[in-house]
């Protein structure tokens, strides 16, 4: 498949993009490009033998080809100037800071290189729990009520217990906890701020059901994974969630009605349709009394779900030729030259 696929990023899920990446190459051998952007924001090209874990901890990458994006690719600097490198489609899959929260989306669009991957507006509202609960009220998807909280703020008191914390701007499962009750809402908030300065605070409702569906859209419309029904404890805690990012087999098909599956399928594309176009997302849902509810959206999702799709490789080649495209707007400076003209200059 003739992707370049680009990971790293300055997060604390950089080194789960890492193990995204190499996931993906056991699935793509064939894929010979990958760019690596350092947590000091410097690119690298790293040979397809290069991708093992060990090369990027100690530090080995360092020594690969620095590169730099510019109008319509990436460069390397050469003995008499620089080179293009004539990469093919970009796959950003750059988790957390730099990959969903719209900063590489922005570069990209910047320099007119294609890619894979959420657009810059997909990224700013679906990188913050509290606007991702926002949207989806207004794409009429339900969500668990909530409330935010931020650092400075006072500890609040009329919470009714058990809530789940989770930091607002982070995926992974990282710094999340459960308060079951008020002693125990310290140390969960403590473990929050550790990651972001703002949390969100939910209702743990035990039991509820939960479950994972991903897709896209290419020139036939609407295309989805099947349904997964993640296995969990209280949580689907880190330990459970990272191992998400170096699945390459698939995942179990839930086993629900066809009625689920459709209302499923249509609280997906509420929230795909004029915003995602371009990515490959997971929405992860919770189901309680038959209403469907939005936990969250995975913009650029671990290893890309590829464990829910049963011909992933087909499924990204479709979503590679649907990529939207920039408006072409053309400055000509004629409103320039009128107003000029009316000054008399």
């Amino acid at each position: 498949m003739n992707l370049c696929i680009l990971f790293g990023g300055k997060s604390y899920e950089h080194e789960i993009s890492i193990v995204s990446a190499i996931a993906l190459k056991k699935l793509f051998p064939d894929v010979k490009h990958y760019v690596f952007l350092d947590s000091n924001h410097n690119f690298y090209y790293i040979e397809a033998a290069q991708m093992q874990s060990k090369f990027f901890s100690s530090n080995a990458y360092q020594k690969a080809q620095k590169i730099y994006p510019k109008k319509d690719g990436f460069y390397m600097r050469t003995l008499f100037g620089e080179k293009p490198l004539n990469l093919p489609v970009i796959l950003n899959l750059i988790h957390g800071g730099d990959g969903e929260d719209g900063v590489i989306a922005s570069l990209l669009d910047f320099y007119g290189i294609p890619y894979i991957g959420p657009r810059n507006a997909a990224c700013v509202l679906s990188y913050d729990k509290e606007f991702i609960k926002s949207f989806a009220t207004s794409r009429g998807v339900k969500s668990l009520a909530y409330r935010v909280l931020y650092r400075d703020d006072e500890l609040p008191c009329d919470l009714e217990f058990p809530v789940i914390i989770k930091p607002a701007r982070l995926g992974s499962s990282l710094g999340i906890n459960i308060a079951q009750s008020q002693e125990d809402l310290q140390y969960s908030l403590d473990s929050a701020f550790e990651y972001d300065s703002k949390v969100i605070i939910e209702p743990f409702i035990a039991g509820i059901k939960e479950y994972n569906l991903a897709g896209f859209k290419n020139k036939e419309g609407m295309q989805f994974s099947f349904i997964e029904e993640p296995e969990k404890n209280k949580i689907l805690d880190f330990e459970k969630k990272y191992l998400d990012f170096s699945r390459t087999g698939n995942a179990k098909e839930a086993e629900i009605g066809e009625e689920l599956k459709q209302k499923l399928q249509e609280n997906f594309t509420r929230l795909y349709e004029n915003l995602f176009e371009g990515a490959l997302i997971r929405c992860d849902f919770f189901v309680k009394d038959g209403e469907c509810y939005l936990n969250e959206i995975n913009p650029v999702p671990g290893s890309l779900a590829n464990y829910l799709f049963k011909d992933f490789k087909t499924a990204l080649e479709s979503l590679s030729k649907a990529l939207p495209k920039p408006n072409a707007i053309k400055v000509d400076y004629a409103l320039l030259h009128q107003i000029q003209f009316a000054k008399g200059k």
